[in-house]
């Protein structure tokens, strides 16, 4: 337990909207909630700890375009992660981030970029953390990059280059400009079959961009295309019902799926079956995952034919092929696709911490709840996605005297989020919170709460195993 100093440190705060810097309007009425009671281990270092601001701490050189994002008189930023014992978010680009990294006073988490194979997402889930991503954030980054790839695999100007730097160096470049340009012939990209594999906001812009700039003829599959993603594609593509049927012409594939383990998911999917019966001088462009394409297979083919395989995921059966192009991964390794991604994530925890807004989360389903005028005080719970609690959750606020003036409840998976408005409009006295908030963390099967009234950094319980953190 806490020293005797420590222990039930609790923190009053009058919100309104007349209050400096308050992210919403909340109840006139004093609201009191407990901040200090449980198993503090993670909140070893008090001197670090900024009273009435949400602590973010980073992972990663994180753009300072997008840390400009958090407003300062309500969040402390640590841009190096050092001295950040309290965080109550998590920022990240490519940390192999560990739970115990993962303090108990964390509510969410945010990935710069796309992917997320670097964060334990099951183990958040359980933990009740949403994890965030950047979807899109990157996408034109890495779409030039793969309209890039696309050239470098159709005139091996890359041997070219490597070849007039041996040149040079013996002094023999100006003599052998002209007579030695044959040894690297190739194709031009125009009127070719462009098959592009997933038709997410990567795929849908280089299948857009590919279309409308170098004149090519354009294949698509993705089985869960999106109404967004469709808007996007040109009106010329064709859409087959699977890789196989997508990439049996094509001259081009790109390839932009994301990388799931597991039965059923996309391991190794680019194999034998698929790239067998592809064209023998077909290019593949892998800006995804290197774990998508079976390397021995792509290495008999590489072998066999003159294709190319382009891709910035070094493999150890392709890396050195003469028919293989591999470069470092620089997909989203722009100032701009940085700064976009990094604005991103951090306005998705903003809009969390703030509001309990939930969008772009890989692990918990999308949830918004408007905002109401009048007195209100705002709460969220994240629960077990079990029938039943939800009535638990309500039945507590009716034994306490407090009406749910509106509510929405969204499940994913294994997990529910709660997010209600409280109406405060009948309580002249201080709304003391303590007790209901304490009785619906620890319902069997809740594991966390969250009172949002104005106060950053507050408000926050855990059900851990049975012991109240507060």
């Amino acid at each position: 337990m806490l020293a005797p100093s420590l222990a039930l440190l609790r923190r009053s705060a009058v919100a309104s909207a007349t209050r400096a810097g308050a992210a919403r309007t909340f109840s006139a009425a004093p609201v009191e909630v407990e901040h200090g009671r449980g198993q503090w281990k993670t909140y070893g270092n008090l001197e670090s700890y900024k009273p009435g601001k949400f602590q973010v701490k980073c992972f990663n050189k994180i753009s300072p375009i997008g840390l400009k994002r958090f407003d300062e008189d309500k969040f402390d930023v640590r841009p190096d992660g050092s001295d950040a014992a309290n965080a109550h978010a998590i920022l990240l680009r490519s940390h192999k981030l560990k739970e115990e990294e993962v303090a108990h006073t964390v509510r969410a988490i945010a990935r710069c970029g796309a992917g997320t194979n670097n964060i334990p997402v099951p183990r958040m889930t359980e933990l009740g953390i949403p994890v965030f991503n950047t979807p899109g954030a990157n996408a034109n980054a890495v779409k030039e990059l793969v309209l890039c790839g696309m050239l470098l695999g159709s005139r091996r100007v890359i041997d070219g280059i490597n070849h007039m730097k041996a040149l040079g160096e013996r002094g023999e470049a100006r003599e052998r400009v002209e007579k030695d340009k044959a040894l690297f012939g190739g194709r031009e990209v125009m009127g070719k079959r462009l098959a592009v594999i997933g038709l997410g906001h990567i795929g849908a812009s280089t299948a857009r961009d590919a279309s409308a700039a170098f004149g090519m003829n354009i294949v698509g599959y993705d089985p869960g295309l999106s109404i967004e993603s469709a808007l996007k594609l040109p009106r010329e593509i064709t859409l087959v019902d699977s890789i196989q049927a997508a990439c049996a012409d094509a001259d081009y594939i790109s390839l932009n799926i994301p990388y799931i383990k597991g039965e059923g998911g996309t391991h190794g999917i680019i194999g034998a079956d698929i790239i067998d019966n592809c064209k023998s001088d077909a290019v593949f462009l892998n800006f995804a995952r290197g774990e998508l394409v079976d390397s021995e297979a792509m290495k008999a083919f590489l072998d066999r034919g003159d294709g190319r395989y382009v891709t910035d995921f070094p493999d150890d059966l392709c890396c050195d092929h003469k028919n293989a192009v591999v470069l470092p991964h620089l997909g989203a390794s722009t100032e701009e696709a940085e700064d976009a991604a990094a604005s991103m994530a951090a306005d998705t925890i903003k809009d969390f911490l703030e509001h309990g807004t939930i969008k772009n989360s890989v692990n918990f389903p999308e949830t918004s709840l408007p905002e109401r005028e009048g007195k209100t005080v705002r709460f969220t719970i994240v629960n077990e996605n079990h029938p039943g609690l939800l009535a638990g959750i309500t039945e507590a606020f009716a034994k306490s005297g407090l009406n749910i003036v509106q509510q929405v409840n969204h499940s994913r998976g294994p997990v529910a989020y709660n997010v209600l408005d409280i109406d405060t409009t009948n309580h002249d006295n201080v709304l003391d919170f303590k007790n209901v908030q304490e009785e619906i963390t620890m319902l069997e099967g809740v594991l966390s709460s969250r009172i949002i009234y104005g106060e950053p950094g507050t408000g926050f319980a855990k059900n851990l195993g049975g012991d109240y953190f507060v």
